[in-house]
């Protein structure tokens, strides 16, 4: 590890708080470099990697960088922040986390780094499971919690490590891995791509990067990424549901939060069982099975590590049960209009009787503005919907664009039960309107999954 980074000790992360960087903050900890970081406010996540000896500075200033070898920024980060600043006069190496992680990737023989719009945290979660339970000891950096070991980074003694490959800010062209997957392609991050072909070609740019002796996993049921597969001079493997693939998935089967397939892969058929739901984690474990083959992995520990899946934190995450009135409480991540479609489709598909009380807190205004009418389209799918105001995150208001315009998309289309409520009154809401049997889902990549546990006390 010290080889690859040189004479490199210190090193301190401007916006340590965020998911990725906390995992990569930890990691190095653990392989004793002198780690400091600052985030705008206290989180779980600042408040544990302070419980394990890292300084955390609340606020950015210049003075928190003190003598630090290295000052790594999350892509969220302004490029006028202070400590930025600071370290660029002081002469010290200031580079984005994804440049990072391209370094760290080198201290394995074999990186797998895991690409698409979509699905990237639960399929590398995946991926490492299957490699733990195949005894190979992997070293896993995610962008979520692993239920599994309750962590997001696992440092290995194998010589396999699995990450992802964040296409924001084109961050994994920082990557040069040695398998990748591209689960999907959809139109996003608008403030940084200018349209789909600007997109493509970064995924493109991206999949041709690794070695000639690696290998890309992509699926050719997602429209885009099917079409960029003869751009790619790589070796390839295809994997899908709809469209014949190397590896497919066939009879699936759902019930609640479990999903069942056979899968086929040169004439053999092996059935093989998630406890987590829906279609597009049918998808994710393709993509991992498409990887894992490749790599060596027997079939019976692929079949073991994905029935041992228990998810990610935030990633359709079994929060309550309220068994007298049989009313489940569920948290997602899901912050695109694809992915909110594709989380209510597993709540119908796995509890069709139930009545779907879907809570959304819109993330980014920019992409509210981009994409308002597909949101709307989505939470159709819905029985009641409650929209919070827009997170703005890393973002500045932007003029006229509101929650209200998802709210009257949806009226338009003929949606009947949609409320506008800030967070402070959703708790009331629902216990107006809650019902024996209800499902009720939060989602969204910014806060509102904090309202769950008072959503929750209030109708117990």
């Amino acid at each position: 590890m010290n080889i690859i980074l040189g004479n490199t000790k210190k090193i301190h992360f401007v916006g340590i708080g965020g998911i990725g960087m906390s995992g990569m903050a930890e990691f190095l900890q653990n392989h004793n470099f002198i780690i400091s970081g600052s985030d705008i406010k206290l989180s779980n996540r600042t408040k544990h990697l302070k419980s394990i000896g890292i300084k955390i500075y609340i606020g950015h200033k210049k003075n928190n960088i003190n003598n630090s070898d290295l000052i790594v920024f999350s892509s969220a980060v302004s490029q006028d922040n202070p400590e930025l600043l600071q370290g660029k006069k002081n002469k010290i190496p200031v580079i984005k986390r994804a440049e990072l992680l391209g370094e760290l990737i080198k201290i394995k023989d074999i990186s797998i780094a895991v690409a698409g719009t979509h699905g990237k945290t639960t399929t590398s979660s995946m991926i490492g499971n299957i490699l733990f339970e195949a005894k190979l000891d992997p070293t896993i950096i995610t962008g979520g919690i692993i239920n599994k070991f309750n962590t997001n980074n696992i440092s290995g003694s194998g010589n396999i490590i699995v990450v992802e490959a964040d296409e924001f800010d084109r961050s994994f062209l920082s990557l040069n891995p040695t398998y990748t997957t591209i689960n999907n392609i959809d139109l996003e991050h608008l403030d940084i791509y200018k349209n789909i072909k600007d997109l493509k070609e970064t995924f493109i740019k991206y999949t041709n990067s690794i070695p000639f002796y690696g290998l890309a996993a992509i699926s050719n049921d997602s429209k885009y990424a099917k079409e960029i597969k003869n751009k790619i001079n790589r070796n390839i493997i295809t994997f899908g549901i709809d469209i014949k693939s190397d590896i497919m998935a066939r009879n699936i089967k759902y019930k609640k939060n479990t999903s069942t397939f056979i899968l086929d892969y040169k004439n053999k058929k092996s059935k093989i069982e998630l406890i987590i739901p829906g279609k597009h984690n049918v998808y994710n474990a393709l993509a991992a099975i498409s990887i894992c083959i490749p790599i060596g992995i027997k079939i019976d520990y692929i079949k073991k590590g994905l029935k041992k899946f228990n998810g990610v934190r935030r990633r359709f995450e079994m929060k309550y049960y309220n068994k007298n009135k049989n009313i489940n409480f569920i948290d997602d991540y899901a912050h695109h209009p694809s992915e909110i479609e594709s989380t209510l489709e597993s709540i119908k598909s796995g509890w069709p009787s139930k009545r779907i009380i879907a809570i959304f807190q819109p993330h980014l205004y920019s992409r509210t503005k981009s994409f308002y009418k597909q949101f709307a389209k989505s939470l159709m799918k819905s029985d009641i919907n409650i929209i919070t105001d827009i997170y703005a995150a890393r973002e500045a208001p932007i003029k006229n664009v509101t929650s209200d315009l998802i709210i009257k998309e949806l009226k338009k289309q003929g949606h009947k039960n949609t409320w506008l409520i800030n967070k402070k009154s959703i708790s009331n809401k629902i216990n107006k309107i809650v019902l024996k049997n209800d499902l009720i889902i939060t989602m969204g990549a910014g806060d509102i999954y904090k309202s769950l546990d008072e959503i929750y006390k209030n109708i117990k």
